[in-house]
């Protein structure tokens, strides 16, 4: 596919196998004033694109309105992922659903070379947004747009003892759901935790099905193994896994080189971060994606 090609082929990370993805959602997902109060140059939408391509980004994804704004002057610079549905917070009390904000004609007619979006796995309306989300990639594999899934999980019967939102058990499960519905990359969190099963399992109720080699032999409590173990639920890793690069903090640089080092050792294709990048400024957000591409980019770092 072309634009899948396109997305391998552009940027600091051009041919290398590997992908680093500005991601600026945020203003629908976490509100644009949350989002954007710390660095209110990224109001505007053509300061988006212009860090992901001084970043040496392979791509930029944002919403309809972002990308809409600057195709005419920027499609043809950097490839553009058009994320398709959101879950927005006026809603009140605010609840946790994605909903389309526009068509897949609509991200082809900008030129974008693919599309993303989010499923709640998990979640009361995930049956609904598998559909949905489903017959989008088709459409847009029909249009030669590549795909790319948000593979989340959100339930709050998750959290027990431990967050399970971020269990390689659970998140390893969403991501080969993702990949069932041909997403050809997964971004998913970092696992941070294993055995989201035998918790949900716990106390007489049943959820699932699970295997006792899931944790001693395709796992071990080591972080690589547990990011290998969501690589090899995205068919053994012909659907890229690229890991999320979380919320803004005081150690931004050293948890993305952390993560960026995970992914890569445990087989994974990359990284999408944002918050960390345009939560300051631009040239602190060019370093910290460059930073994140140069753990690629070195030869010393490899496959555990």
């Amino acid at each position: 596919m072309a634009n899948l090609q396109r997305l391998y082929g552009t940027g600091r990370l051009a041919n290398t196998g590997y992908l680093s993805i500005l991601p600026v959602d945020q203003g629908i997902e976490h509100s644009a004033g949350a989002s954007f109060a710390k660095n209110p140059l990224y109001f505007d939408p053509e300061n988006i694109v212009k860090l992901a391509i001084e970043g040496g980004c392979n791509a930029v994804a944002s919403t309809f309105g972002v990308l809409g704004a600057v195709a005419r002057k920027y499609a043809h610079h950097i490839p553009f992922l058009v994320k398709v549905n959101h879950n927005e917070l006026l809603t009140y009390p605010n609840v946790a659903r994605e909903i389309m904000f526009g068509s897949i004609e609509e991200a082809y007619d900008m030129g974008a070379a693919a599309i993303g979006a989010t499923i709640y796995f998990g979640g009361e309306d995930a049956s609904h947004e598998i559909v949905q989300v489903a017959e989008a990639f088709y459409h847009a594999h029909q249009l030669g747009m590549a795909t790319v899934l948000w593979c989340y999980l959100r339930n709050d019967a998750f959290k027990k003892d431990k967050d399970y939102h971020l269990s390689a058990d659970l998140t390893g499960q969403a991501n080969h759901l993702g990949v069932t519905i041909e997403a050809d990359i997964i971004k998913q969190k970092l696992p941070e935790n294993n055995g989201g099963y035998k918790a949900l399992n716990s106390g007489g109720s049943s959820y699932g099905k699970l295997d006792e080699r899931i944790y001693s032999e395709l796992t071990t409590d080591h972080p690589i193994d547990l990011c290998r173990y969501q690589v090899i639920n995205c068919y053994m890793g012909r659907s890229g896994l690229i890991n999320s690069g979380g919320a803004s903090g005081t150690h931004d640089f050293q948890e993305a080189v952390k993560t960026a080092v995970i992914n890569k050792r445990a087989g994974g294709s990359g990284m999408i971060s944002g918050r960390k990048a345009f939560q300051r400024p631009m040239k602190e957000g060019v370093d910290l994606l460059r930073a994140i591409q140069d753990v690629y980019l070195c030869p010393e770092v490899t496959i555990a």
